[in-house]
This record gives structure tokens, C-alpha cells and sequence, in this order.
């Protein structure tokens, strides 16, 4: 009896002390998963890249199979978003496996080379408040590296990371169905 119950103790000392310490990853802000690996895509063919892409807000990006595109109201990535500027105009893309991203698989990096517009993000309701966004201050040429995933049906997904790239905040492409 007494090597159960020292089993049985040990064992709830080990689960109070992971419970302290998720509570402490929650108290704190911290996302547990901030660190792990972008999973990545190894098997992408450039011939399932081309079509018209579409997310949030009206975004529009259609890459054209001889690596020109065209961009509508695309937000910065990472840090960028948090500026609110969203970017319209048209550029290149190409499919690379290079290490560009997050991850080591593939990836689209995708470069607005001609700015025709630039449109300003309305301000989510728990921001605080701010001064107006400077679109003067917007960049004239941009890159945006498009991480690769797939979802539950198998169709590739285009995404990066916005604001602080720990938190795993995605901004997703999807394409449209007619292409």
C-alpha cells in the first residue's frame, strides 16, 4: 500500500506541477506552440500554383503560369500588417525550394514590382487607438514569401504569418473555385 500511494502521489505532484506550468505559459501570454516547426511541403509542382487566390477582405491575387501576377488588396506580412497598408498592382511569383520561409519546404515568394494602389486596413474593434495610417510611408516594391499547406481535402493553401510571426496568426489564400 504504501508504494501505491507514494506511485500514486509522485504521479499527482507530476500533473500539478505540468498544470502549473501551463497555467503559467497562459498567465504569461506565451503561445507553447510558438516555437515548434512550420511544417512544410516537399511535393508541390509549379503547375498547381497558377490560378486566382482569394482571402479576407476583397483579396485578390492571380498568378499567371508564366510567373507574372496580378495584386489587390494585399496586406504586409509579418510585423508589416501591423502598419494596416494593404498593397494593389502587378509583380512576379515563382515556386522555390530554397529555404525562404518558416519552413524547409517550398514556398511562393511572390514581388509586387509596379504599385498601382494602396488601400488602409480598418482598425479591428479591440485595437487601441491610433493615429491614421501614412500611406506615403508604404512600400513602392514588396516580397511576400507564401508558406504551403494543404488542406483536409488535399487542395493547396497559400499562407504567411501576420503581426508577431510567435503567435502563428495566418493569413490564408485559398483559390477560387472557377480556377
Amino acid at each position: 500500500m504504501t508504494g501505491q500511494r507514494w506511485i500514486h502521489g509522485h504521479r499527482l505532484r507530476r500533473c500539478s506541477r505540468a498544470v502549473l506550468v501551463a497555467c503559467a505559459f497562459v498567465l504569461s501570454g506565451c503561445n507553447p506552440h510558438m516555437y515548434d516547426d512550420v511544417p512544410g511541403l516537399h511535393d508541390v509542382r509549379r503547375a498547381e500554383v497558377p490560378g486566382t487566390w482569394l482571402g479576407l477582405d476583397r483579396t485578390k491575387v492571380v498568378l499567371r503560369p508564366d510567373g507574372r501576377a496580378d495584386i489587390r488588396l494585399l496586406d504586409g506580412q509579418e510585423w508589416d500588417f501591423d502598419d494596416r497598408w494593404r498593397l494593389s498592382g502587378t509583380g512576379t511569383w515563382k515556386l522555390t525550394g530554397e529555404r525562404a520561409g518558416w519552413s524547409d519546404g517550398r514556398h511562393v515568394l511572390l514581388t509586387l514590382t509596379s504599385r498601382t494602389a494602396v488601400a488602409t486596413r480598418a482598425p479591428e474593434p479591440d485595437d487601441p487607438p491610433g493615429p491614421a495610417v501614412n500611406t506615403t510611408g508604404t512600400p513602392r516594391t514588396y516580397t511576400w514569401t507564401f508558406e504551403l499547406r494543404r488542406d483536409d481535402g488535399k487542395a493547396l493553401n497559400l499562407y504567411f504569418f501576420f503581426g508577431d510571426p510567435d503567435s502563428r496568426s495566418t493569413y490564408v489564400l485559398r483559390r477560387s473555385r472557377g480556377s
